[in-house]
């Protein structure tokens, strides 16, 4: 292929490492923030419940733990990656498993990432324009505001934040290009924690905060099965796989994939410890499973009022900053999985439009059909989500098509595969237990 004609039609996911340089020039920077903003989404404000549940101490080591995981899976795809003549995930997939390897990962990746987008417009709407659940009502910024009005309501809220906000992000056709956006995003999460951090400081200063429970609470109704159920929301938090290929094709220097997704991981241990330590000392057993729920409590003093204004806001604004990079990798496997011997290329406008608005589309109408989808995400958790980032990449190790799997690279490859179903397994038992019981 000429260089005139590889410039011409250049595909958005590349496929032939001695592609033209002008296309990369990614920086290990902006690879860092991608991959960062790629974990730090909904799953952030799960992480203090966890803290509930397992006790501070058990809660450190697991984060650890789950992140050591990623850390090994995300070296598995890009050792195949290096080795192989792929150049994405599905490829891989493909290589090692054919037809049915690729179209597996393409239909998790569906799944997952729809349910996740799905949800980030929920909380952005229940942040805007509030939630009535339960019998209980919590009001949205606009509402307490501007008062109850059509144009406060949660369907026109959110479309004015998809047609206005979000629609030029996913107009970009590079993953490169979201760059500011994802670092702006990260630090707005930043900025969260530091928040979360002076209330929680505060409120032990004036004596408010309740005793940090440090190992679980057996003799308070928490039952041994019910440790596993937090397994899910970390691996949900830690969530990167599927934006590895994407970031990587983009830099300047794919080598440096490696450094960037280890530095990333650091900021993201770094960031889900001191959400989960401060948000469960602030709110001690009162935590709900969507934290941001309870900063929708009534403030005694001016102060207090915009500072819950500012956390739920901050993150509203971090979710819509996500979600053109999570849309970024359901775009392609979705082009992927109906147009395989067709990759997207940059010069096909209106199929990457088309593509886009359907998709924006239909998550739309999701997050207004379905106010609440929690149940959902718990089952996307123990399901596609450790098929994503642990047993495919094990299974492709396993494998080892290309004979390059070494003894350690094996053992563990097991290993990350009894954590995930074993863990999966006994969380679903103990959902389905709790079902039945409350009922």
């Amino acid at each position: 292929m000429t260089p005139e004609k590889q410039d011409s039609a250049t595909p958005l996911l590349p496929v032939d490492q001695n592609q033209d340089e002008r296309l990369r020039g990614g920086s290990i920077s902006g690879a860092i923030f991608n991959i960062s903003t790629g974990m730090v989404g909904a799953g952030i404000m799960s992480i203090p419940a966890t803290f509930k549940v397992l006790g501070v101490i058990p809660s450190f080591f697991v984060i650890l733990l789950v992140g050591y995981f990623v850390e090994v899976t995300v070296d598995f795809l890009l050792k195949y990656t290096h080795s192989g003549e792929s150049d994405s995930y599905g490829g891989l997939m493909a290589e090692s498993f054919g037809k049915f390897g690729s179209v597996a990962l393409q239909i998790c990746v569906m799944i997952t990432n729809l349910g996740a987008l799905i949800i980030y417009l929920i909380i952005i709407g229940d942040v805007l324009s509030g939630n009535y659940s339960d019998g209980s009502v919590h009001l949205g910024t606009l509402q307490e505001w501007f008062g109850i009005h059509w144009w406060t309501s949660r369907a026109f809220s959110v479309l004015i934040v998809v047609l206005f906000v979000m629609l030029p992000f996913l107009c970009l056709k590079r993953i490169d290009s979201l760059r500011h956006a994802s670092a702006i995003s990260i630090l707005l999460a930043v900025l969260f924690v530091v928040i979360c951090s002076m209330m929680a400081i505060h409120a032990m200063w004036e004596g408010k905060t309740q005793k940090l429970r440090l190992v679980p609470d057996f003799s308070h109704g928490i039952s041994f099965s019910e440790l596993f159920t937090t397994i899910p929301v970390f691996a949900t938090a830690f969530g990167c796989h599927v934006n590895v290929h994407p970031v990587r094709a983009e830099l300047g220097r794919p080598s440096d994939m490696t450094s960037a997704v280890r530095i990333s991981l650091i900021l993201c241990v770094a960031i889900y410890f001191s959400v989960g330590f401060f948000g469960y000392l602030l709110f001690g057993d009162s935590i709900m499973a969507d934290m941001l729920v309870n900063f929708d409590q009534a403030s005694d003093s001016l102060i207090g009022k915009i500072l819950n204004d500012i956390v739920r806001l901050s993150y509203a604004i971090h979710l819509m900053l996500v979600f053109p990079v999570m849309n970024y990798s359901l775009r392609v496997n979705v082009d992927e999985l109906f147009f395989p011997k067709r990759p997207l290329l940059a010069t096909e406008t209106l199929r990457f439009f088309s593509l886009t608005c359907i998709l924006l589309a239909f998550i739309y109408g999701g997050a207004v059909a379905f106010p609440n989808i929690w149940y959902f995400f718990q089952f996307m958790g123990t399901t596609t989500v450790m098929c994503i980032m642990f047993i495919f990449p094990s299974s492709i190790v396993l494998r080892d098509t290309h004979n390059i799997s070494t003894s350690r690279e094996k053992i563990l490859a097991v290993l990350v595969i009894v954590f995930s179903i074993g863990t999966s397994s006994v969380a679903i038992y103990s959902n389905i237990a709790t079902y039945i019981a409350n009922k």
